[in-house]
């Protein structure tokens, strides 16, 4: 228990030291991530169902050369398409963001280490130092949250191209 209240007394302090960005940085990390690990969910599990049922409606026509059978085969493959696309704008929108959140709170502490300085004339150091430490802490948390979000959405980005081209390569206009 002991080990638990030192960590909530960790992050409490370091979230003081950078300022109430950090806390918006959280919530959009923790919503990019959900999103990340929600698409992976889908792949893994529930995309084979729903690349099993189109194949199955898709086999069960009679025909498949005609321009009805191109146009059912189109809107298969885009509703697989939209499935398995589901999300990804929004994870990017997030690795987007994060970035500027940070500079958000760059701008934010640098307004604190201005005001500081107005009052104090500049001749408080400690003061400003609480000022920089709200403006460097957010921009290295919005960078590192954009990171992280690179690499998942670039392995979910992956996953569903190849997932997309399969799914179209295997709807055969054979007979």
């Amino acid at each position: 228990m002991s080990g638990l209240m030192d960590a909530i007394e960790i992050v409490r302090q370091f979230l003081a030291s950078g300022g109430e960005v950090l806390i918006l940085i959280g919530i959009l990390t923790f919503l990019m991530w959900t999103l990340i690990f929600e698409r992976v969910w889908y792949f893994k599990f529930l995309l084979g169902r729903e690349v099993r049922n189109s194949l199955q409606a898709w086999e069960s026509r009679p025909e498949r050369k005609s321009w009805n059978a191109h146009q059912v085969r189109y809107a298969l493959i885009s509703r697989v398409s939209e499935k398995v696309n589901a999300n990804l704008d929004l994870i990017g929108t997030c690795v987007a963001l994060a970035p500027l959140f940070g500079l958000l709170g760059t701008v934010w502490g640098m307004i604190e280490v201005f005001n500081i300085l107005s009052v104090t004339g500049g001749g408080d150091a400690k003061s400003m130092a609480s000022g920089v430490s709200k403006a460097t802490i957010p921009t290295m948390a919005g960078m590192v949250a954009a990171l992280s979000g690179v690499f998942g959405s670039t392995y979910v980005n992956r996953i569903a191209e190849r997932e997309n081209q399969l799914f179209a390569d295997h709807l055969t206009m054979d007979h």
